[in-house]
């Protein structure tokens, strides 16, 4: 896609536009979330937009989480450099979600340590949501030190 752009010219791409021209319907700030059979662990309300970009709470079983927002990423189950005991010590961190790696929480602790340890928030000693990602880009990123079989990936 990008072999035949000049750039040396203003580039306008169309896919920069909003994805829809149809209004998303806006709810008000603290409106409670309603938890359906559908969706029991995720409620998601748009508070406004300007183009593409969107103003919202993602609510979730452990809390509510306003975006935008910067997002820190607990590779194996921690945060490099401080503890969680920080993080929920300094407000103006504005921590309320954090990010595990699905991969590398598989490979070291292992399912099994962390099943046994009661769950991915208390290993954490992580009592705020927690997004965990599929570990799809590290399996290929890593294939070649990988090993794949019908039980899985190592």
């Amino acid at each position: 896609e990008l072999q035949n752009v000049d750039f040396t010219k203003r580039i306008a791409w169309s896919k920069y536009q909003p994805y829809t021209t149809q209004e998303l319907p806006l709810v008000p700030l603290n409106t409670p979330p309603v938890f359906t059979k559908q969706s029991p662990a995720l409620c998601f309300h748009v508070h406004g937009t300007c183009g593409r970009a969107r103003a919202t709470t993602l609510h979730l079983p452990h809390g509510p989480v306003a975006t935008p927002i910067f997002m820190p990423v607990g590779t194996k189950g921690t945060l490099k450099g401080l503890t969680v005991e920080e993080i929920k010590a300094r407000p103006e961190l504005n921590c309320p979600i954090m990010l595990a790696n699905t991969y590398h929480m598989a490979l070291q602790p292992g399912t099994q340590v962390v099943r046994d340890m009661g769950g991915l928030h208390t290993f954490m000693n992580w009592d705020r949501p927690l997004l965990t990602d599929s570990g799809g880009f590290q399996m290929v990123s890593l294939l070649k030190l990988a090993e794949i079989t019908e039980q899985g990936v190592t």
